[in-house]
């Protein structure tokens, strides 16, 4: 259920197309190119028909004689349901049945502006690409019919798409693609539809792909059919990052259908004709191995560093009665995608092609060119993206990618490599731990003063950058300092609480990181909304009223309002069983959570979670519903249950079995997602869904057993 608010009169509701720059691309059919410029010519006024290789692009949409539309986008399809929202707006600007869309991922190419999987940036940075080009598209195809007619272009519509005349004649997308390409200037406007047009968008739609996904057919790394591709496993050191000091391999080379065996900067890779005699060989393996850099560290080794550098506490305001402290602890995460890491490569001479699913392609594409020695000649590495089983961040990092292109240059074969979920989980990339105080400075009337958030956590690696090439040279070259600037740019504290700072206290720690969702958020706002809570009870105020109280942006008031009165905030319930809630505004987007949680069994026990979410149009209302309760499922995972403990410089989780996240038995049957729209921008959604989820969580967790929860996960046990 959707209801719109008051539209924000900043925000245009008509796409402002000056923005976006579309053009015809030479081909013997109709695409259309487009992408995002601040100061760029109207669609009408663009170049027509520039050369494939020379203009930076966002994405393509081409007319197929068959009648079939192909979108293809620098965005790599993760689960998160972006085949479908994009193929509903192409097929919404081109009137167009939706199964008539096709969408696919671009290969790595270096003409795409930023060619990124995450940060929720794929519906709010191409939508309006989207748009424009497919708007311009149909005014192509529009005046093409005009033309082949012999008519006025603009009595003719479209639906179906077909283009259609007053006097009955009609004629296919397909048929017009080759006169549409060949139009100079469009005789109808190319001005996209009005969001209160759209017939398609906006409706609740199933996924595009679900058939393929729950029959098999959908098709990811492993499932390559690539002749001659040898399966290949790699042995991997007891402690992150150890090193092998001896190999003998003189039986595993003997056992049945092992082909070679590579010695390898991150193990040793047995390859073998199934990947059965691969994992016997790799077992059979004898290697000592030289420990990792964080052997030297364990959990409380690591939670001392963090505590310690927090430092002193800064002076409070003038006029500050009394000071109001929390602490909270995070642990290391796993991503944990279904799809372990894997990939396919052939490497010949000169030449490589990879195959798997990436969040960069391009920072793929530079990684292996550095192993195989091309580090200035990465075009030499074709990247082919293909749909990925999740990713949450962890696919940024390319290592099964570099693997098993030196392999396949070592046995001078195509190798499919795969990781076990034992090496994904041991040997993998994980969200830092962290270490969190926070001071409210209470004046002498009650009032908030001033808040201060310190963050101790080792440094979030983003040597992949944002997509584009300078920011990853900064990654790679200044971690600290990208890192440090991704927390200032997007930590923001969304109440007037008086004299407002959030410091980044970098740590060096040698366990590999890598972003998680929400990134900084999944523990610098979890621990702000927590604690906003502590401060109420402090203050003896209801904590919805505070908030409502001090909250700076209306999209925030308008969520929360909204779990509110649809979670019945403040109704009697038995003892043992509370609500809580937080809310976020991140990626263009605001959120609020309600719920309601159950202690007086052995384990809490989650009852029912009340989602609101203000994302702007909401493209296709059931992925985003679907979404929202993924996230929440995380959210409730991580808090309560999952965590990754270091023991001497090894992971001690190797699977689900010990890396505990909620299964379908602990989610509760009603998880609400209520709509709140307030304008037509386009917010992002997959990043969004966590942070209040695991902060409404533990405020209700707080209020049930009357003590506010600092260490997570909750129910972790330690040693």
């Amino acid at each position: 259920m959707s209801e719109t608010l008051e539209q924000d009169p900043a925000v245009p509701a008509k796409l402002d197309r000056r923005r976006f720059l579309t053009w015809v691309i030479a081909s013997p059919t109709l695409m259309v190119a487009a992408r995002l410029g601040l100061d760029v010519p109207s669609a009408e006024a663009a170049p027509q028909s520039q050369t494939h290789s020379e203009t930076a692009l966002s994405l393509s949409i081409a007319i197929q004689d068959n009648g079939r539309v192909i979108a293809t986008l620098p965005r790599t399809e993760m689960g998160q349901g972006i085949t479908t929202a994009v193929a509903m707006l192409v097929a919404e600007e081109l009137d167009l049945p939706l199964e008539h869309v096709e969408v696919r991922s671009a290969n790595a190419d270096s003409r795409y502006l930023i060619q990124l999987t995450g940060l929720s940036s794929t519906m709010r940075y191409l939508a309006g690409p989207l748009r424009a080009a497919a708007a311009d598209a149909r005014a192509r195809l529009v005046t093409a019919a005009a033309l082949r007619w012999k008519v006025l272009a603009f009595p003719l519509t479209t639906a179906g798409g077909e283009v259609l005349a007053p006097d009955g004649r009609k004629a296919g997308y397909g048929e017009l693609a080759v006169e549409a390409a060949r139009v100079l200037l469009p005789l109808v406007s190319t001005q996209p539809k009005d969001p209160s047009e759209y017939t398609l968008v906006g409706q609740p739609t199933g996924r595009i792909d679900a058939r393929d996904i729950v029959t098999g057919a959908a098709r990811y790394a492993l499932d390559l059919d690539l002749p001659d591709a040898l399966p290949t496993v790699v042995a991997r050191p007891p402690t992150l990052r150890g090193t092998v000091q001896s190999l003998d391999d003189t039986a595993a080379r003997a056992m049945p259908g092992v082909v070679g065996v590579v010695r390898l900067e991150s193990g040793v890779a047995v390859v073998a004709q199934n990947f059965a005699q691969a994992f016997a060989a790799r077992d059979a393996l004898n290697i000592t191995w030289r420990p990792g850099p964080a052997s030297p560290l364990s959990d409380g080794d690591i939670r001392t560093k963090l505590r310690d550098a927090i430092g002193p506490k800064p002076l409070p305001p003038l006029f500050t009665a009394r000071t109001l402290e929390g602490r909270f602890d995070f642990p290391y995460l796993a991503h944990a995608p279904m799809e372990t890491q894997s990939c396919v490569a052939h490497v010949r001479g000169n030449q490589a092609d990879i195959w798997l699913g990436a969040q960069d392609p391009k920072f793929a594409q530079r990684e292996v060119a550095k192993a195989l020695g091309w580090v200035l000649a990465p075009h030499q590495v074709s990247v082919h993206v293909l749909r990925a089983g999740g990713g949450f961040g962890r696919r940024f990092f390319n290592e099964a990618a570099v693997e098993a292109a030196l392999v396949s240059r070592a046995v001078g074969k195509p190798v499919k490599l795969m990781w076990s979920r034992n090496d994904d989980m041991r040997h993998g990339r994980f969200r830092p731990a962290s270490h969190h105080r926070i001071l409210a400075h209470v004046g002498p009337g009650g009032g908030l003063l001033g808040w201060n958030h310190r963050a101790a956590i080792p440094t979030v690696e983003f040597p992949h950058g944002f997509g584009d090439a300078v920011t990853a040279l900064v990654g790679e070259l200044l971690p600290d300092v990208t890192s440090a600037v991704f927390f200032t740019l997007t930590q923001h504290l969304p109440y007037r609480f008086g004299l407002v700072t959030q410091e980044l206290r970098e740590v060096s720690i040698p366990v590999p990181t890598a972003s998680f969702r929400s990134v900084f958020t999944s523990q610098v706002g979890v621990a702000n909304e927590v604690f906003i809570d502590q401060v109420a009870r402090e203050l003896r105020v209801d904590p919805v009223e505070l908030r409502r109280s001090r909250l700076s942006s209306s999209r925030l008031k308008a969520v929360l309002d909204k779990v509110v009165a649809e979670g019945h905030w403040g109704r009697a319930l038995p003892p043992g069983v509370a609500q809580g809630v937080a809310v976020l505004e991140e990626w263009n987007s605001a959120i609020a959570h309600l719920v309601e949680v159950d202690v007086t069994g052995t384990e809490p026990r989650v009852l029912r979670v009340v989602i609101a979410a203000d994302v702007g149009l909401p493209i296709n209302p059931k992925g985003i519903e679907a979404q929202l309760q993924g996230a929440a499922v995380d959210a409730m995972s991580t808090t309560l249950s999952a965590g990754i403990h270091i023991d001497a410089g090894a992971v001690r989780e190797g699977s689900f079995a010990d890396y505990h996240w909620l299964r379908m038995k602990h989610v509760p049957a009603d998880i609400q997602v209520h709509l709140v729209r307030s304008d037509d921008r386009v917010g992002g959604v997959g990043e969004l869904g966590y942070p209040s989820a695991a902060a409404a969580l533990t405020n209700a967790l707080a209020r049930a057993t009357g003590t506010m929860p600092t260490h997570f996960p909750i129910l972790d046990k330690g040693v």
